[in-house]
């Protein structure tokens, strides 16, 4: 007997059925003046002849727009009778973050990222998470989910990837990565990484990748590029389409791999104020050279506060936001992997 609680989640969708199907997940939201309202969240589910089965999603974090062009472009374009395996698209995956532009969702306050995976009693987030979790990891052999930086920061283009224990998926996750083929791909240690999707996706065995394609709060040219140029090479790689994977950056170098794995390449702001960054992401640092000063506008006799970054390497993240609030991060730093 199943005792597992159930989905409050209902669809039209069939996961198996031949074709191409796009639809949304209807996710219950009773509010003043819609009892029984719903907010439909959109997805595609793209199913060929025999094959691979994949997840693309973006929109975790609403105001990071690059996937949510790419994966909404690939999924209208996508022809399923030229297609083997099976293809889940999911471009807005909180939507009412995405409409209102922001990293947190209007409707429950919560990181989508850090609900996995999830609670079908819970609140707007939980229950979207718990059906993500139970009902299409399992189904997928590859999930690629799209992020860039935000309103906060601006990143360099990269493909991300956890560091695992784990020698072969490290060695079939970084194949995946240099496939998806953006210009950097950073294995790291995170600081709050267990409620994310990518977790969810290994948890359940899948290889796993994400991406920050952009930030400062725009529409990056690059990083739409990128995302949809990486998403086309996967389904390449894996033969679920035609073609062959294009590998090449504009310099005609290849994928970077790179690492986060000290506690020094982060860092915090150590009191609020404004942040004045002296770097640009990608660019080259020291330890002990100037990151940037702190501001304290509102006290006119306290001087700014110089920061020195802690570690050499590259900018990876570099602060888009202005204003700080202790223990914010100010910068994370890049290194070259080292395995």
């Amino acid at each position: 007997m199943d005792t597992k609680p159930r989905s409050r989640i209902f669809h039209d969708i069939d996961f198996d059925k031949p074709g191409k199907q796009i639809g949304y997940l209807r996710v219950p939201q009773s509010r003043d003046g819609g009892a029984w309202s719903t907010i439909e969240i959109p997805i595609a589910v793209i199913n060929g002849s025999k094959g691979p089965a994949v997840f693309f999603d973006a929109g975790v974090h609403g105001d990071e727009y690059e996937g949510q062009i790419a994966i909404a472009r690939m999924a209208r374009a996508l022809d399923p009778q030229s297609v083997r395996g099976k293809i889940i698209l999911m471009p807005a995956v909180d939507l009412p973050a995405a409409l209102a532009g922001r990293r947190m969702c209007p409707i429950d306050g919560r990181d989508f990222n850090r609900c996995m995976p999830g609670d079908p009693r819970g609140s707007f987030c939980a229950m979207l998470a718990h059906f993500i979790d139970s009902v299409i990891m399992p189904q997928v052999e590859i999930s690629v989910d799209v992020h860039a930086a935000g309103n906060a920061m601006e990143a360099a283009l990269s493909t991300t990837m956890h560091w695992v224990d784990d020698a072969k998926v490290i060695e079939r996750t970084r194949a995946l990565a240099e496939n998806f083929a953006a210009p950097y791909n950073v294995v790291f240690w995170g600081v709050d990484e267990g409620g994310t999707m990518a977790s969810s996706a290994e948890a359940h065995g899948a290889l796993s990748i994400s991406s920050e394609l952009g930030g400062y709060g725009r529409v990056s040219v690059e990083g739409v590029r990128v995302a949809e140029r990486g998403l086309y090479n996967v389904l390449k790689w894996q033969a679920m389409i035609d073609g062959e994977p294009d590998l090449s950056q504009p310099d005609g170098s290849r994928t970077r791999h790179m690492q986060v794995r000290d506690a020094r390449c982060y860092l915090f702001a150590p009191s609020e104020g404004l942040f004045e960054p002296r770097y640009l992401p990608g660019q080259a640092v020291r330890t002990g050279e100037l990151a940037g000063y702190l501001h304290f506008v509102e006290e006119w006799e306290r001087a700014p506060m110089p920061i020195e970054f802690r570690i050499d390497g590259y900018i990876w993240m570099a602060p888009g936001s202005g204003r700080v609030k202790k223990g914010d991060v100010m910068a994370v730093v890049m290194q070259d992997y080292t395995g």
